[in-house]
């Protein structure tokens, strides 16, 4: 099975796993119990915060273990909702994931408000500088890679112009680490990511915290990580994740995305050239290398898309894992002005770092063939 829905999970690093099987064995204490053992297994996370610390370019307290990116988002809206003034509104970008979309929905019925986006997939940054000489939001929310579309936002211009009014900053960064290199998201105040995103273990993640001031737990029942995040912690899974993001941005310093950015832009011109109709979401704009999303000729169905190139050993996907099986098109096109007719037939392919240029060629050739089958026999 050729693998493209790595935005969705990637497949586990053998050094990932290796990482964990040794940290398993090596660091069997609670590390918040007193003996040697906890002590040790402590010392582990102590170490891996560090590491994560410098790669985001912050302190390394302000990083809090949690079960990944879900996770964190929703402890980053879950403290705005505590700390903030009833009054003030929170301004979060239309093309979230939705594990940012609805916990806002949930925290902040009346008070929130979407930034739109362009048709090219970037939020609008001239909406916010507009609002924000008649208005202070409590708080801003911008992801910095849609993991639909992936184009890249102007998470960096945002932090600048939150920095100047003195407003708290977060960034879902989930499907840029890993894919980009990370250096410089530590200065948002907020930031979430999840290992499982490049190459780490499911189950583990983090989010980057503000220097200053108290976080509001999102769970209780335990002072671990300084008591923002109640739960004994994956020590192992922490490890893992490290060691798969060392792999990642060793590559990234390598300059390895250049030739991968390469096999992205020729499937895409394969694309257009063999199957008429077909439309790049976000072409045009900077793009994740590894992911495309299109819209197909039409046809019955981009479900019919996706068994089809199943059954030819291709796994590609419809959008966002965390809204399959959804009727309703994609939230993230509807907010890029796509008319449901159009958002209906999105796929997405999303490679990773181990796709070779051999299987990008051979889902252009798929999806030739499915197209071929689809259109009606002449007679």
């Amino acid at each position: 099975m050729i693998y493209f829905d790595h935005n969705a999970t990637s497949p586990l690093l053998p050094l990932a796993r290796q990482a964990w099987l040794e940290a398993a064995e090596q660091f069997i204490g609670n590390p918040s119990s007193p003996h040697r053992l906890g002590s040790r297994a402590d010392a582990a996370l102590t170490a891996a915060r560090e590491q994560l610390a410098g790669i985001l370019d912050c302190d390394s307290p302000d990083i809090v273990w949690t079960s990944g990116a879900t996770e964190s988002n929703n402890m980053a809206l879950h403290h705005w909702a505590a700390s903030r003034e009833s009054a003030e509104e929170v301004w979060i970008s239309a093309i979230e994931h939705p594990s940012v979309l609805e916990p806002a929905k949930s925290y902040f019925p009346k008070q929130l408000r979407l930034i739109p986006a362009s048709r090219s997939g970037t939020v609008d940054l001239n909406w916010v500088r507009d609002r924000l000489r008649r208005k202070r939001p409590a708080c801003v929310a911008v992801m910095a890679a849609n993991n639909e579309t992936g184009v890249l936002q102007p998470w960096p211009e945002l932090l600048a112009l939150c920095r100047e009014e003195d407003i708290p900053f977060f960034c879902d960064a989930t499907q840029w680490i890993g894919k980009l290199p990370a250096k410089g998201l530590g200065q948002c105040d907020f930031v979430s990511g999840s290992a499982h995103k490049f190459g780490g273990p499911r189950g583990v993640g983090f989010l980057k915290c503000p220097a200053q001031g108290r976080v509001q737990p999102l769970l209780f029942g335990g002072q671990q990580e300084e008591g923002r995040r109640a739960g004994t912690e994956n020590v192992a899974g922490v490890l893992s994740m490290m060691a798969a993001l060392e792999a990642r941005e060793a590559a990234l310093r390598r300059g390895e995305i250049e030739m991968r950015l390469r096999w992205r832009r020729q499937f895409e011109r394969l694309l257009g050239e063999a199957l008429p109709g077909s439309v790049v979401v976000g072409a045009g704009q900077e793009r994740l290398w590894n992911t495309v999303s299109a819209l197909m000729p039409e046809a019955d169905g981009r479900q019919r898309w996706v068994v089809k190139l199943d059954k030819l050993g291709l796994a590609v996907s419809t959008g966002s894992a965390c809204a399959s099986g959804r009727e309703e098109p994609s939230h993230v096109l509807a907010a890029m002005g796509y008319a449901p007719s159009e958002a209906s037939r999105a796929l997405r392919f999303s490679g990773g770092w181990e796709t070779t240029e051999e299987e990008w060629t051979a889902l252009s050739a798929g999806l030739v063939k499915v197209h071929r089958g689809m259109q009606p026999a002449r007679v």
